[in-house]
């Protein structure tokens, strides 16, 4: 007997950015601000979950949560980066995130609150590269080892011919 299974579905732990806790800074010294947050580089043919933990800005507040999040995408022109879902679980807010143009750094931007009135506003650097081998259109220029010829950002060098 075959039965219909239903599946539970877990963010990926592959990719996850958890902002830096809060540490206090000694007198007389100066602050230096850490280094960007940023997720490892996706294809512009993905379509994957990125998730930011905001757990060290609410330890010791076991009853805070997300409550709401404006996500802004840069740049944000026709064929970049989009947004297709976004989900809040406790102290970790989940996106789905597809396309993009290979060889471009996208900044996501989130402005977050939480159920005891904090905010936060950071940013994570998203890098979109070229991961896979596209198809060669028939116009591609090809170097005589049988190389498709490509541009900065991957793309294929087409001729006019």
């Amino acid at each position: 007997m075959s039965t219909s299974l239903s599946h539970v579905w877990k963010p990926s732990i592959a990719r996850v950015v958890t902002i830096d806790s809060f540490i206090p800074v000694p007198r007389g010294s100066i602050a230096s601000a850490p280094a960007p947050l940023n997720w490892s580089a996706k294809d512009p043919g993905d379509t994957l979950d990125y998730i930011l933990d905001i757990g060290p800005a609410i330890v010791g507040n076991d009853g805070d949560a997300i409550s709401t999040a404006n996500i802004s995408l840069a740049p944000n022109n026709p064929g970049d980066l989009t947004l297709q879902s976004t989900t809040a679980d406790g102290c970790r807010i989940i996106l789905w995130l597809s396309g993009g143009q290979a060889g471009t750094v996208y900044t996501v931007t989130f402005a977050i609150s939480t159920t005891n009135g904090r905010s936060l506003h950071r940013s994570v650097l998203l890098p979109v590269l070229m991961l896979s081998i596209p198809i060669a259109p028939p116009t591609a220029i090809i170097t005589t080892a049988g190389s498709v010829i490509t541009d900065q950002n991957g793309n294929p060098v087409l001729s006019s011919i």
